[in-house]
């Protein structure tokens, strides 16, 4: 039995270009209630910038002119209660309540070449090590057309010094050449290009922190939901209401120091309202497999989530019993822990495609 996300998606009609600018962005949250920056029509396609809130890490590598204004148009009272630069929200037109937002990831090319590795107080171990530092990677190759090589290499690290903690969205650290020191070693870290935070308005009105995700999407933190992937979450709001940030050079499931390698890109991607996928908490689809997700308190109740999740997907739309979901899912399911930093703790279920070629 085929189920194809993907080949859903019809042509595109009308192409947009997004770009971040304090009129474009929000800081911190994400609320039903902001009016749209951009409406599209199902079946368009936006080319949008995202921008890194760790850019002040190395503002000399991390910052052009167009982050500093966001910067400066974005004052520091209106930044929360969440940590994170979002683009958006976009309105679909004709979405509603019920409907599933599909959002197809096209490309992503480096806005600029750096990247911030922070870990951080929110940090898995922060306990152990007690204290902050930053580590900034860049990218080691790059296409001749501006998309990603396959590889980004530690330039030089610091300790977080700035203030107290790093409690402070959008925190700017003066570049100082004595304070930065040298990695451990020489080595080359994959590049996994990718939104750490996209979803859709939820349905709870007021500000929403960008920091926990939940079933409307949002900080997801799945390197996965890059290039070549398709992302689905259920609607809650009138239009969808797309919010769009936290892009990543790449990844590893956990995220555990923190974050990823914050960077900023621009990517097109295009979206597509489906009206009978049913689809309740975010679902993804790349060329080999299939992910849900589940989002908890503790690590048990994420992980149920996501199991349960992959089970009413495999019934659903794969065409196998309930019996038969249960026994593939022990033999045949991967479960992963997608990130343990974001309050709200992420489990992934992964199930390849290949299983019903």
């Amino acid at each position: 039995m085929a189920f194809d996300i993907t080949a859903r998606i019809g042509a595109a009609t009308t192409r947009h270009t997004l770009v971040a600018t304090p009129q474009t962005c929000v800081w911190g949250y994400i609320d039903r209630e902001t009016p749209p920056v951009l409406e599209v029509d199902s079946g368009d396609i936006i080319e949008i910038e995202a921008v890194t809130h760790h850019a002040g890490d190395a503002p000399d590598l991390l910052m052009d002119d167009g982050i500093r204004a966001l910067w400066e148009g974005i004052p520091e009272a209106d930044r929360g209660p969440g940590v994170h630069v979002l683009t958006g929200p976009i309105a679909v037109r004709g979405a509603q309540p019920g409907d599933t937002l599909v959002v197809r990831i096209l490309d992503m090319r480096p806005r600029l070449l750096f990247g911030s590795n922070c870990a951080a107080n929110w940090g898995l171990l922060y306990d152990e090590f007690g204290k902050e530092r930053i580590t900034i990677y860049g990218l080691a190759d790059v296409a001749d057309d501006g998309a990603f090589g396959s590889i980004a290499e530690p330039k030089f690290a610091y300790d977080f010094v700035t203030r107290p903690l790093y409690d402070v969205p959008g925190v700017v650290t003066p570049p100082d050449s004595a304070a930065r020191q040298p990695f451990s070693r020489s080595v080359r870290v994959a590049v996994r290009p990718h939104f750490g935070v996209m979803g859709v308005a939820p349905l709870e009105p007021g500000k929403h922190s960008s920091i926990p995700p939940g079933v409307f999407g949002g900080n997801v933190d799945n390197w996965r939901i890059g290039p070549g992937a398709t992302a689905c979450y259920p609607v809650f709001a009138e239009g969808a209401m797309l919010y769009v940030g936290d892009p990543h050079f790449a990844q590893g499931d956990g995220e555990i120091c923190g974050t990823a390698i914050e960077a900023s890109l621009t990517a097109r991607i295009q979206v597509w309202v489906e009206r009978d996928l049913g689809v309740t908490s975010p679902l993804l689809e790349t060329a080999d497999a299939w992910f849900t997700h589940g989002f908890g308190a503790g690590l048990d109740g994420a992980m149920r989530m996501a199991a349960t999740q992959m089970l009413w997907l495999m019934q659903t739309h794969l065409g196998l019993s309930a019996d038969d979901a249960y026994s593939l899912a022990s033999v045949a399911m991967d479960l992963g822990v997608t990130q343990v930093v974001d309050a709200t703790l992420g489990c992934h279920a992964g199930l390849s495609r290949a299983i019903f070629d």
